[in-house]
């Protein structure tokens, strides 16, 4: 079963069946599932340097905390999200192979059609996961990072190209300029050329 549009109430069980057997991505929201656009090429490559990095510190300190990327659902009460990047470490969220209901952390890059739901809806339902420590939000079209944590209140802390951010919930310090590797967008480029000038 594919689910194109938001006009029909959706069972649980009858969104997971169709996800399986689909061939287009939905996230289900109060009963409603909404197709999952594509993503573009800044989009796809601050994902995978974002699962990278992180990948590549959990590994160097030796955790046990997975991260995953696009294709795996999170479960906030009877809503599923198709996060872009998350990290669970708690070893008891195994129950289901399709999805995720004990993140440390979660991230979404920011596009032009999601901003606004990611910023609002999103930001406010993920914070009422239990186990969520921080909720990360990567701006493609301008080298912007906002994390906002449990331990500050879920308070934004902004970071830019030249800083390093101190991912607390995994203990992983990643430099802005590593995620927007190969992201040629304004703001990296004249960080660039600051950077070369300066050597």
């Amino acid at each position: 079963m594919a689910v194109n549009t938001a006009e029909s109430y959706l069972s649980e069980a009858d969104y997971l069946a169709g996800e399986q057997d689909g061939e287009i991505r939905h996230e289900l929201v109060d009963g409603q599932a909404y197709a999952m656009t594509g993503a573009s090429d800044y989009h796809n490559k601050l994902s995978g340097n974002i699962v990278f990095e992180l990948m590549k510190g959990l590994r160097a300190k030796g955790s046990p905390c997975t991260v995953y990327v696009n294709d795996m659902k999170v479960k906030v009460k009877q809503n599923f999200y198709y996060p872009d990047v998350m990290v669970v470490c708690n070893p008891n969220d195994k129950v289901n192979n399709y999805y995720k209901t004990q993140p440390s952390m979660i991230v979404e890059v920011l596009s032009p059609s999601t901003r606004r739901f990611d910023k609002t809806h999103k930001r406010v339902t993920y914070q009422t996961l239990e186990s969520l420590q921080e909720y990360v939000l990567v701006d493609q079209e301008r080298a912007e990072i906002e994390v906002f944590t449990r331990q500050s209140g879920w308070q934004a802390d902004y970071f830019y190209p030249g800083d390093t951010i101190h991912f607390q919930s995994i203990e992983v310090a990643v430099a802005v300029e590593d995620i927007y590797y190969q992201v040629d967008n304004d703001d990296m480029l004249a960080f660039m050329q600051a950077k070369q000038a300066q050597a």
